[in-house]
């Protein structure tokens, strides 16, 4: 087909969401805030955003200089080519201010559907709180991308924002900086299409549209937040969501059992990802065969995720604690708290029969490197 009959893309005038438009249509409906925009070509607009973005292309160069990862500044176009939407685009409300600590915090409740979550945006506040209280990280050098008394429409967890907070999380880091990426919300499994995960299967987030635009896989997970690390830079991820195991693809998986002993083994990844010189560290909700949960055993009628609340209490009942005692809690939180899911329904029924066999819910431990886990203090 021709190019004129080629689907295009449009954002929503009221949420931001991203939206596919077929060829020849001139008013869409979105499906999350079912508001309907006008997309029909307009001439004069179409070439006033020729225009500027002949001026932005000659402009930038100006401005793209001291990143060392090959971002560009904030509100320009980054280039992601290794997936489908070859363009990424930075918001300008989004934080301009670079200390040597920065951190991006994702909640997602996809409210009103029967997947709802309740506890996602509570583990956002909490872990925000304890990042600035406890770890000296400045609240303006912090993205938080929930959906909650959201006015921003580029801080909806939408798949394309989502995209955009990471590349943020990254852009223009250096030698000394620690970065912490959180996300709370739901995790998936999909066939593996590029045959380099040994178990068939990547992992997967699901943004708050991922029924229309998609979820966020392993790969493009590893490749944004992990590839671009400079040597000196640390990251931590915490990721509160079902099969979170090896959802950054890093190479080695830290195998521990219920004694304490431990020891290092390669991840379900085929080959490394590489990376630039960073150290990237996962702690996950739970194996890639496992379900997190979403629960109010915790905190009386207060929902949180299991493993985000587990990670606050371990982090502040032991100053000075290592990644091996930090692991070994927050799973003997989990075991002695239980965690019953809030999801309820026949779908509900229906994922208890599918999981009844699995073990309970045991956070892990993936690094980029392997290190001593009882000797590594936790530090960020």
């Amino acid at each position: 087909m021709g190019s004129r009959d080629r689907a295009r893309k449009a954002r929503c005038n009221r949420c931001g969401v991203t939206l596919i438009v077929p060829p020849n249509t001139r008013n869409i409906r979105c499906a999350l805030g079912h508001n309907v925009t006008y997309v029909g070509r307009d001439p004069v607009r179409h070439a006033f955003g020729f225009m500027k973005s002949i001026v932005a292309n000659f402009s930038s160069p100006l401005h793209g200089q001291g990143s060392n990862v090959g971002i560009q500044p904030y509100g320009s176009n980054i280039r992601n080519q290794s997936y489908a939407d070859p363009i990424v685009y930075i918001p300008m409300s989004y934080p301009r201010v670079f200390g040597k600590k920065r951190a991006l915090l994702i909640g997602i409740s996809y409210k009103s559907r029967r997947y709802e979550l309740k506890g996602t945006v509570n583990d956002v506040q909490c872990m925000a709180y304890l990042l600035s209280e406890k770890f000296g990280f400045p609240k303006e050098c912090m993205l938080v991308l929930t959906e909650k008394d959201q006015q921003d429409p580029n801080r909806i967890p939408t798949k394309e924002n989502i995209r955009a907070a990471m590349r943020w999380l990254v852009s223009g880091c250096s030698s000394g900086d620690s970065l912490v990426f959180h996300f709370s919300g739901h995790g998936t499994q999909k066939l593996d299409m590029s045959n380099d995960e040994l178990d068939g299967y990547d992992e997967a987030l699901c943004p708050l549209d991922f029924e229309y635009n998609g979820m966020i896989l392993d790969d493009e997970v590893n490749a944004t937040i992990v590839r671009p690390l400079p040597s000196g830079v640390k990251l931590n991820a915490l990721v509160d969501a079902c099969h979170s195991g090896t959802v950054l693809d890093l190479p080695y998986l830290c195998r521990i059992s219920r004694s304490g002993h431990w020891q290092w083994e390669r991840s379900a990844a085929k080959e490394y990802k590489g990376k630039f010189g960073g150290l990237a560290i996962l702690i996950s909700g739970c194996d890639d065969n496992q379900t997190s949960t979403d629960t109010s055993a915790f905190a009386g009628n207060t929902s949180t995720g299991a493993m985000t609340y587990s990670f606050i209490q371990a982090v502040e009942s032991e100053p000075g604690i290592t990644y091996g005692r930090l692991l070994t809690a927050m799973r003997t939180t989990i075991r002695e708290n239980g965690s019953g899911s809030c999801l309820s329904g026949p779908i509900a029924s229906l994922i208890r029969r599918a999981v009844s066999f699995q073990p309970t819910q045991e956070p892990q431990l993936s690094s980029s490197e392997m290190f001593d886990i009882y000797h590594r203090p936790f530090l960020l």
